[in-house]
């Protein structure tokens, strides 16, 4: 494949600060049957999990600053719409109903909701998945992100995983982990025990991945779906993240790729900060300092206490703006003019694509 082709971006994105969505989540929690918070996974319902803090915005002055030539951006949402986002041939929303089977609404678990995005009409094969709190930070090289093969990843700076079955203490990625590992060695030939050990599907790593931009294959994501429909399967019945059924899209696809030779490990240059920390003040400085020579970045909203004026909130705010002061094509002039330093409110719009607000959300169909 030419590294010349096109390169989507999809993000996913939420506003927990919405009172409608707020009012949904709740009716889901309710309707849980009652031995269901067994099965949730650890922070699966906390704030910080789908509170906006505006990192959206800054993601995309990020991606038009370093990655120019970038092709459609796609948001899915979940009937929502940042007030600050402007109507633009190149970007569409994408409504969790135009997306997802019925049945699998509502969900609000990013798991879930990434195993779709490849169903979404008209995205490039290949594409960058981004959660909204990563964001490039240093010019873009299509080759350090996407090789003839495939695609490059990276792991992340936490320790090896234990290799053990899935537990209810641990986090989503390191039983994504695990869940891969399983399956993958699952698959490996049969016989004698050298010859397993010499299948790549038994050479695993015990270790997660980064939280980055995912360099990403649709044709992988296709083939994935018929080859393991079971894990597909699992990980789209929850409605909140579930300790044993956590993402694939984030480890099993990536696992899968590097035992196939679809994927190779590249040592980037990146840094994740941890809002919730002791040291958050000294996270962000050096973040600040980095900041032009990082591949890429994570501020990971782990202020699950916070409330709307928390000074932490503010923190993140004031070093983003300072690094990414430039309001992208993406952003209105009144929301441009305005300062930035409260949650953005939501527009929404109908599943058949009637704005309900200023913000007229562009159908499926109509991508430029």
């Amino acid at each position: 494949m030419s590294l010349d082709s096109p390169i989507d971006i999809v993000y996913l994105w939420v506003d927990g600060n919405d009172s409608a969505w707020r009012a949904k989540r709740q009716a889901a929690l309710q309707q849980l049957p009652s031995d269901s918070n067994a099965a949730m996974a650890l922070y699966s319902n906390v704030e910080g999990r789908f509170r906006d803090n505006h990192e959206l915005r800054y993601s995309l002055r990020a991606l038009e600053k370093f990655f120019p030539d970038h092709g459609h951006v796609y948001i899915v949402t979940d009937a929502q719409a940042p007030d600050w986002l402007r109507p633009s041939d190149r970007l569409t929303l994408v409504d969790h109903r135009d997306l997802m089977p019925e049945a699998s609404l509502p969900t609000f678990d990013s798991g879930h909701i990434e195993s779709w995005i490849h169903h979404i009409p008209g995205l490039s094969e290949r594409y960058f998945y981004f959660n909204d709190d990563v964001f490039f930070g240093a010019p873009v090289q299509v080759s350090d992100w996407f090789s003839d093969a495939g695609f490059h990843v990276t792991w992340s700076d936490e320790p090896m995983v234990t290799d053990e079955a899935m537990r209810m203490d641990a986090t989503s990625l390191e039983n994504a982990c695990r869940l891969s590992i399983q399956w993958l060695t699952e698959k490996a030939r049969s016989g004698a025990p050298a010859l397993r050990e010499q299948d790549p599907l038994y050479q695993s790593t015990f270790r997660t991945f980064a939280h980055s931009p995912r360099p990403m294959l649709k044709s992988i994501l296709f083939e994935l779906e018929a080859t393991a429909p079971e894990l597909f399967a699992a990980v789209r019945s929850t409605v909140f993240r579930s300790w044993d059924k956590p993402t694939i899209v984030s480890d099993f696809v990536l696992r899968w790729a590097l035992a196939h030779g679809l994927a190779s490990i590249q040592p980037y240059r990146h840094r994740y900060v941890s809002t919730g920390e002791s040291d958050q003040n000294e996270q962000l400085q050096a973040l600040e300092a980095e900041f032009g020579a990082l591949d890429f970045f994570c501020i990971n909203d782990t202020t699950d206490d916070a409330h709307t004026h928390d000074p932490r909130l503010q923190n993140v705010l004031t070093v983003l703006q300072t690094i990414l002061p430039k309001p992208s094509a993406f952003e209105n002039d009144q929301a441009t003019a305005s300062s930035v330093g409260s949650p953005a409110r939501s527009g929404v719009h109908s599943a058949q694509g009637q704005a309900l607000n200023a913000f007229p959300v562009p159908a499926l169909q109509k991508r430029a």
